[in-house]
């Protein structure tokens, strides 16, 4: 492979290897300077922790706060973004966390998620049926597979689809000049979601929605913010992260034929290789901000209490410490290790409630493309491809593919 003209990216201290691989400049990082500063979007210098111990450490620590709401802080990109909602799960601390989780608790658990897998099965080979010889593969299958399952899981008509990837694509935006735009996006889709719970109410079924209008502990409920915060955090959550992760990860594959090759010879591996898109690719974007509360101590050295830090999920998943030969990608890295100890779903309080639908969506995406498509391979040269540099989810913006 020739080396691919680096991007500019979203981070400009730290930009992306070649192939959309990590930085050149992580293993610097976790080597000697395991939390120096970063530049984020916003043009905020933020103390960023790289090693997996330390990350870990954060996000369980009870020091560690999503609260970053107070005036002056750090921020990851300007204008509004999913740091500013304190109806949004992820924003919140206990005991509010620990009550809205608890509420939630049965609603994506591994037996109800196995209900829906033969849909999305029959999903994926619909859309690789219909995408022809030669495709584009993130407009084709990957935009398009986990938003059609998102849409049938909540009622949410797919002809909506359009119009909501475009208010994902602005939210998640972070660029200075769309801030204003970005804002706008999120106003319309908080009240599309707003709109599509009083529809249930009005006509109550069975669709996911439905489930979280009746989810209680007890006698308590969602607030109907936190109601339409989790509607709004689902379609967003459950299209476009599914969709960065089957864009990257085909394209990791496409780079190593015969990674691809030995998937095809043995579909028994598309789960652990599933666990190692999620460590190699995974999540797409660096992870989210966290507000120190008291002084703690990670391995290079103490955070002070009142430091807005960033635990980079990507780095703490090529930590040596952790992996082995960390920048290779191996499919069968995980075969026969049920642990999965990557950080692509965070861990802690704030583990990511849809990873059992992420994770049964990405299995059958890739289990369709390696026994529908033994042959696929790239259209174009893979060093030429175009990346997004203006986006919270780092990951090409096309990836034209031949099926055979």
């Amino acid at each position: 492979m020739t080396e691919q003209p680096s991007s500019k990216g979203a981070w400009p201290d730290l930009p992306p290897g070649p192939y959309g691989t990590p930085s050149p400049d992580l293993a610097r990082r976790l080597a000697e300077a395991p939390m120096e500063a970063a530049t984020m979007p916003s043009g905020d210098r933020i103390p960023m922790i790289v090693r997996y111990a330390d990350v870990r450490g954060l996000l369980s620590s009870p020091a560690s706060s999503r609260n970053l709401r107070e005036p002056g802080l750090p921020r990851m990109v300007s204008g509004t973004f999913l740091d500013d909602d304190p109806a949004a799960l992820n924003n919140q601390d206990p005991p509010e966390h620990t009550r809205y989780r608890r509420i939630m608790h049965g609603t994506f658990t591994p037996r109800r998620i196995e209900r829906w897998r033969p849909r999305v099965a029959a999903i994926a080979g619909e859309l690789l049926d219909a995408a022809g010889e030669e495709f584009d593969l993130a407009a084709d299958f990957a935009l398009l597979l986990p938003a059609r399952v998102i849409c049938e899981l909540l009622g949410v008509p797919m002809d909506r689809f359009e119009q909501f990837r475009g208010w994902t694509e602005l939210f998640l935006s972070t660029s200075t000049a769309g801030a204003e735009a970005r804002a706008e996006a999120y106003t319309a889709f908080m009240a599309y979601a707003a709109e599509l719970i009083a529809r249930h109410r009005d006509e109550p079924g069975d669709d996911l929605i439905d489930v979280l209008v009746e989810a209680r502990d007890e006698d308590d409920r969602l607030s109907e913010d936190e109601l339409t915060n989790m509607v709004f955090t689902l379609i967003l959550a459950g299209h476009e992260t599914t969709a960065s992760m089957v864009i990257r990860g085909t394209f990791r594959l496409l780079c190593h034929p015969g990674q691809y090759a030995r998937l095809v010879a043995h579909p028994e591996l598309v789960e652990p290789a599933v666990e190692e898109i999620l460590r190699h690719e995974g999540p797409g974007g660096p992870g989210m901000l966290r507000r120190i509360t008291e002084d703690v101590e990670v391995s290079g050295g103490t955070i002070p209490a009142g430091t807005v830090v960033l635990p980079n999920l990507s780095a703490a998943n090529h930590d040596p410490s952790v992996f082995g030969d960390p920048m290779t990608f191996d499919v069968g890295r995980f075969a026969g290790d049920p642990s999965h100890p990557h950080l692509s779903f965070g861990h802690g309080p704030h583990y990511c409630l849809g990873a059992n639908l992420a994770r049964m969506e990405l299995q059958e995406a890739f289990r369709a493309l390696v026994t529908r498509l033994p042959g696929l391979r790239a259209q174009e040269d893979l060093a030429a491809v175009r990346w997004n540099d203006d986006a919270f989810a780092y990951r090409p913006r096309r990836l034209l593919v031949k099926a055979g």
